[in-house]
């Protein structure tokens, strides 16, 4: 029987993902494309309302695909939207955020009695799922340390539909990672709902992980998919200061650049607390890529208050920021808050910072012409390798993808947005 698994979302979503996909080749299926599947999984999102109802969409597309097809339904929608789920009937297999390794059971379930199942448990009780990744389609791999988050920020449903902080124990982290390294990955991605967060459940932290992680002889590059600025903390500096592996790349999201946004926000921190934060970072190392979040449009966001918010993304030189249109989200304080933004106004400042990000993306990028740096090759098209350096410059050369993938040595010649292209200049850098 053959399968096919749609993922929205985060990295943690797309982690899980592949976990599914472990479990359903261990178990004699094979992966397919979709108008063939007998199996359509879609791990959903439920970020924004938006997400919502691309999940809901995708479900339904599922059905099209393949109307034999058994079709399951996962991840954040489904947790937060069952009932909605439950009404439309269209999904076979209903599952929330928890017992997603175990999908054969429930695939396995439904074939012999071909009765629809609804299994989404309360996350405010769940423990850590132990999930162990064997394979990881592409380069580099995706490792899940941690789930949940405890900040409630106040514009977002995931701390309900995530639960409460809980990570991974740390001798399973690195029989994970090892695992991986021994399949060939040179580059290993931590991830989470909230990963600067990890360990706190466990009496360690991710500065601790990371000093264990970095033991590990084959892995080049650890990557850490996001952490909060309040999370930089001496230790973490320290680690990041001295071990190499770790690369030249953080996401720290931002969200807003006013004081008043931030605490409406129920974010942890103000701008100078932030902008001092990287400073300090940039002192350890200078090329250090930063890239981060903004939502704009939030309640009480006025003209003057988003002027702010610009000064502070000057001031911070991000290489790149990923802007969102706040997005009422039921069941959150910030849908109830006065003085709603219009969506015109929101589309407008969309549009102002995609401007601004990429007058600093180019900025950033074209400092590195002329320069040799090393590339994790993650792509080919045609003659071309396309992949990222250790400060995730996205960098295209000609070369052919080896199976056993390699970090390789470039010099950077031109630029030509959203790429830096290069001449491989030596051979293979590692083995």
């Amino acid at each position: 029987m053959y399968f096919y698994i749609y993922t929205l979302g985060c990295k943690v979503n797309t982690y899980e993902s592949n976990i599914m996909r472990d479990v359903l080749l261990a178990n004699g299926y094979m992966e397919g494309e979709k108008e063939q599947a007998d199996i359509i999984i879609i791990n959903t999102c439920s970020v924004t309302n938006t997400a919502d109802q691309k999940s809901f969409k995708m479900v339904h597309q599922a059905r099209k695909w393949n109307e034999k097809a058994i079709v399951i339904v996962a991840g954040c929608s489904s947790q937060n939207q069952k009932e909605r789920f439950e009404k439309e009937a269209v999904a076979d297999i209903i599952l929330g955020n928890q017992f997603k390794s175990k999908i054969i059971d429930y695939i396995e379930e439904y074939k012999q009695k071909r009765r629809r199942k609804t299994d989404v448990q309360d996350m405010r009780k769940a423990p850590f799922e132990n999930m162990q990744l064997t394979h990881f389609k592409g380069t580099r791999a995706f490792v899940k340390i941690q789930d949940g988050c405890n900040n409630f920020c106040s514009y977002c449903i995931i701390p309900f539909v995530r639960g409460n902080v809980r990570s991974k124990p740390v001798p399973l982290v690195l029989q994970e990672v090892k695992q991986l390294v021994a399949c060939g990955k040179k580059e290993i991605v931590l991830t989470g709902i909230h990963t600067g967060n990890y360990g706190r459940d466990l009496h360690t932290s991710l500065s601790s992980l990371l000093k264990e992680l970095v033991k590990i002889k084959e892995l080049e590059r650890i990557r850490i998919s996001s952490i909060e600025i309040t999370e930089l903390d001496q230790e973490f500096m320290d680690v990041f200061a001295k071990e190499k592996k770790i690369v030249s790349h953080l996401h720290i999201p931002l969200q807003s650049g006013s004081d008043m946004i931030l605490k409406q926000m129920n974010r942890k921190y103000d701008k100078s607390y932030f902008l001092e934060k990287i400073k300090q970072l940039r002192l350890l190392r200078p090329n250090l890529s930063i890239t981060t979040d903004v939502i704009v449009g939030f309640p009480k966001e006025s003209d003057a208050l988003f002027a702010e918010t610009i000064d502070t993304i000057k001031q911070a030189r991000f290489s790149k920021i990923h802007v969102f249109p706040y997005s009422k989200r039921e069941g959150t304080k910030a849908a109830t808050m006065n003085k709603q933004v219009t969506d015109k106004i929101k589309k407008e400042r969309v549009q102002m910072l995609l401007r601004i990000s990429k007058e600093l993306e180019c900025a950033y990028m074209s400092a590195f012409i002329g320069k040799e740096v090393f590339v994790l090759p993650e792509v080919e098209d045609r003659e071309w390798l396309i992949g990222h350096t250790d400060n995730y410059l996205q960098v295209k050369y000609k070369g052919t993808l080896k199976e056993v993938h390699s970090i390789e040595k470039v010099r950077i010649q031109s630029f030509t947005y959203p790429y830096l292209e290069a001449e491989k200049i030596d051979e293979s850098v590692y083995s």
